[in-house]
């Protein structure tokens, strides 16, 4: 298969499913190597495709449903993180990404698209499994969210339960 043909299937087994996609589940889905995905991703994304990459995956997201969103600063410790997303995702609210503003390099943005217990989980063995630092700490706690809900009142209870917890920032 040629690498333009292999893209454009790579494009199309992402917008196909509703959950994020591996790099390894595709490289064996299309009989390459995991640096042939990383690759194929990267020219994708240069050719201005929505391709977004997380800790479970690649994924495209579909805006085929109505949904609000709302950014919201909070503050907390690292080990706070699981009850923050718990929190968040028991209100039917889904933490797309977390933002932190560095004093180099500007706005990062992690990529998270947390919306059930079974992200929450798995985003905790991956932190743990990996060693790696939340961006938060690299702001002493505080940090973004961009929330994202099928009704707005969600997004205000979400809020309210941040604040009962003192994560909220006002």
């Amino acid at each position: 298969m040629k690498p333009e043909e292999r893209r454009a299937h790579v494009l199309n087994a992402l917008k196909s499913t509703a959950r994020p996609m591996t790099g390894t589940e595709l490289a064996k889905q299309f009989g390459v190597s995991r640096q042939v995905i990383v690759q194929d991703i990267a020219v994708l994304r240069a050719a201005g495709k929505d391709i977004h990459a997380s800790p479970r995956g690649y994924y495209v997201i579909s805006r085929s449903r109505q949904a609000y969103r709302a950014v919201v600063a909070v503050r907390h410790r690292p080990d706070q993180t699981e009850d923050e997303l718990t929190t968040l995702v028991d209100l039917g609210v889904e933490v797309v990404d977390v933002i932190v503003e560095h004093a180099m390099y500007g706005e990062l943005r992690g990529h998270l698209h947390i919306a059930s217990r079974e992200d929450v989980r798995q985003f905790m063995s991956q932190w743990s499994d990996t060693g790696a630092r939340l961006l938060s700490e690299l702001t002493d706690g505080l940090h973004l969210h961009t929330l994202e809900a099928r009704k707005p009142e969600l997004l205000e209870r979400a809020r309210e339960a941040l604040r009962a917890r003192g994560y909220l920032v006002e």
